[in-house]
């Protein structure tokens, strides 16, 4: 690393030609957190988690998680007005973070967002339930997706393996988010297998539940979902499921990077029932709507720039939607270079990003996945975030780069 006097600190990164080029980083940029709660959207960043810096987080090995530090950045994006999704892809289900850990996650994380909303101290979530301040997943994955049948035998196992988990969302206090299941995928025979395993699951429920579709890109194993291989075919059955049940559904979750497929769906819910963008690709058009309607977010790249989501979301609740727009329009560059294929290696950037910007002690993830993207990709979320002043602290950013290339045998 140079940092010549009196400059801004600088990085010799490697180019795609085997060269390397002096990048002098942009200054800190100040992001400021909100007064009081957001009022014109509504929106959850899915958080990652931080392992122990000596746990045994090798592929397959259970998770040892970084407590401390996890919940850490839970409390950073509250600080800036984001609800927290937790226990979803972001944090490795189904990639490393094995039922354990995500249960022992979703207990600390209620019981730390109680703490939070009975303290009221946070001006950014002053006065919030603990199910806005945080909603967690609850899937199936606790059953080896080899051992469950297809057929009503594999169905049931699904459907029990459900409600033992949204029991424990429940207890902990946090909105529930029905997840998609691969063990539902490989059991069920058509869309009246799922109909029948999500209208048990919503009415049981005891407050209203947000659903989530999330696409192949993500999870090849959910592919069909719904009982279809046509999305058109399968976002009728995921209607008549809401329509049926709109008082339980607060909302949906949809990750299949389809903007237009989005739209449609947004017009075609029941009064009162949100849509959720998790298009990491889409998402400042989507947020910013099309005048008469908009999509609120629940979204993994939001765990990489948070700060500039919030102010995103203040000046649309400051009445100023053009700069709103021109905020969310600076990081899509970043959202679309750390979901690039193959998508569902995205948590790495996440991950490297958060690194970058101190709120981990090292580049560790669980189930090794930090080897889930190339040396030139990581390059490419450092030069992208230090342009949607997404740096934070420009000299330890510096610092940690100049390390990381070391550590890779890139010549400094």
């Amino acid at each position: 690393m140079t940092e010549p006097p009196g400059r801004a600190p600088a990085v010799v990164l490697p180019t795609h030609d085997g060269g390397t080029r002096l990048h002098e980083l942009a200054p800190a940029r100040v992001w400021a957190r909100p007064e009081a709660p957001f009022a014109a959207r509504k929106v959850y960043a899915a958080a990652h988690v931080i392992p122990t810096a000596m746990g045994n987080n090798t592929p397959g090995a259970p998770a040892e998680i970084d407590w401390e530090a996890t919940l850490a950045f839970r409390h950073e994006l509250w600080s800036y007005g984001l609800g927290v999704a937790d226990a979803m892809d972001t944090a490795q289900r189904g990639m490393g973070l094995d039922w354990a850990a995500t249960r022992e996650l979703i207990r600390r994380v209620g019981a730390e967002a109680a703490a939070v909303a009975a303290a009221g101290t946070v001006p950014a979530v002053a006065g919030l339930p603990v199910r806005d301040l945080v909603a967690c997943g609850a899937g199936t994955d606790q059953l080896d997706v080899t051992e469950v049948p297809a057929g009503p035998a594999g169905v049931e196992r699904a459907l029990e393996a459900y409600r033992e988990q949204l029991a424990v969302v429940e207890e902990a206090g946090p909105k529930v988010i029905l997840m998609a299941s691969r063990a539902l995928a490989k059991a069920a025979a058509g869309p009246a297998d799922y109909l029948r395993v999500y209208r048990t699951l919503i009415e049981e429920a005891r407050e209203p539940v947000i659903l989530h579709w999330l696409g192949p890109m993500f999870d090849p194993a959910l592919a069909g979902y719904w009982g279809s291989d046509s999305v058109a075919e399968a976002t009728e059955t995921f209607l008549e499921l809401v329509r049926g049940l709109a008082a339980k559904v607060d909302g949906v979750k949809v990750s299949l990077l389809d903007a237009e497929h989005e739209k449609a769906l947004r017009a075609a819910l029941p009064a009162g029932v949100r849509l959720y963008t998790g298009d990491d690709f889409n998402y400042p058009e989507l947020i910013d709507g099309d005048g008469s309607q908009h999509s609120d977010a629940l979204l993994g790249i939001f765990a990489a720039i948070y700060p500039a989501a919030s102010a995103a979301v203040q000046a649309y609740d400051s009445g100023d939607p053009a700069a709103a727009r021109s905020i969310l329009d600076s990081t899509r560059e970043l959202g679309l270079h750390i979901f690039s294929a193959p998508t569902f290696y995205y948590k790495t950037g996440v991950a490297f990003l958060a690194w970058l910007n101190g709120h981990r002690a090292g580049f560790q993830m669980v189930g090794g996945l930090q080897s889930g993207r190339s040396v030139p990709h990581l390059v490419r979320v450092f030069e992208l975030a230090d342009a949607a002043g997404l740096l934070l602290d420009p000299d330890l950013a510096a610092r940690r780069m100049s390390a990381f290339l070391d550590v890779n045998g890139v010549p400094q």
